[in-house]
């Protein structure tokens, strides 16, 4: 079965460079890439002087800037990017519902991080929040500034791990992302002193480092696999002190991919993303990647 990405599409130019991102994904995995507009077109329209519903009219603007759209994007993406693999289509459904629904065939669903009002959009908006909280495929958010071809220096990617629910997808998530980039890996765990211990001096001093060292030791033996697994991959490790979400906002800043896990629960209300995630959504100044797993007991 043939490798394929998803991209979701809205006209905005953080979903453009979202595209972008994912076409150069799909030629960096040899995958397909799927480009993809959900939008309703409504046949009747409310006129408010007669006070009834009217037929829309069939050349409706916006009707046709919804078919043009994931065309038009794709035959970019195909001159821009030569060898891609590249299909574009629009599908008359709710975006959550249609996103959700073709990330299940596919290794990976790529989302712009705004939208065109800086408000309401794919990251800030009830989709972005529904679809990364409920895909069942890693999810990548892209901000603008991450669409353009400018060339720089390579930079690392970054994995904020942590250690009492780690999975071994997201740990190879991070360790494949960062072979293809022949980039570095940087690992940050982020750390707190137990709510047991207290602060009383010198003593409390010593086993905060002798736990931190702990930390670290324990990040170590989980990497020790992945290191062997990877051999080409550089791995730079750390345990801070306090939670990882401002570490790995702050770590997001020279990074080329920031990834996270993200666990799935059986919640019979609302979604969850968790705090680390949301500090990244909202404040990673590079693409974030929400890997899920499945919730240990």
């Amino acid at each position: 079965m043939s490798r394929t990405i998803v991209v979701g599409l809205d006209g905005s130019p953080e979903s453009l460079a979202a595209a972008d991102w994912a076409a150069r994904e799909a030629l960096r995995t040899d995958a397909h890439l799927r480009v993809v507009h959900a939008w309703q077109w409504h046949p009747y329209i409310y006129a408010p002087l007669a006070g009834v519903a009217v037929p829309a009219p069939q050349d409706d603007p916006q009707r046709e800037w919804a078919e043009r759209l994931p065309h038009e994007t794709a035959t970019h993406l195909a001159a821009v990017h030569p060898g891609l693999s590249v299909s574009a289509e629009r599908v008359a459904e709710q975006p959550v519902t249609v996103l959700l629904a073709m990330a299940e065939d596919a290794e990976l669903l790529v989302l712009g991080s705004r939208g065109l009002s800086g408000v309401a959009g794919f990251l800030t908006g009830s989709v972005g929040q529904a679809v990364v909280a409920r895909s069942r495929t890693p999810v990548v958010l892209v901000r603008a500034a991450e669409g353009s071809e400018a060339v720089h220096e390579i930079r690392h990617v970054v994995l904020g791990l942590d250690l009492e629910h780690s999975d071994a997808s997201v740990i190879e998530f991070a360790f494949e992302a960062a072979a293809r980039r022949t980039a570095d890996l940087r690992v940050v765990h982020g750390w707190s002193l137990p709510a047991h211990y207290g602060y009383s001096g010198a003593t409390d001093a010593v086993t905060e480092a002798d736990l931190l060292a702990e930390a670290q030791r324990r990040l170590t033996d989980v990497l020790h696999p992945w290191r062997e697994k990877f051999p080409c991959v550089q791995v730079h490790e750390q345990a801070v002190v306090g939670g990882a979400g401002p570490h790995l906002v702050d770590a997001s800043r020279d990074a080329e991919l920031v990834v996270v896990g993200r666990r799935r629960r059986q919640t019979p209300v609302g979604t969850h993303i968790g705090p680390v995630t949301q500090a990244l959504l909202h404040h990673s100044a590079a693409p974030v990647a929400v890997v899920p797993h499945e919730q240990r007991s």
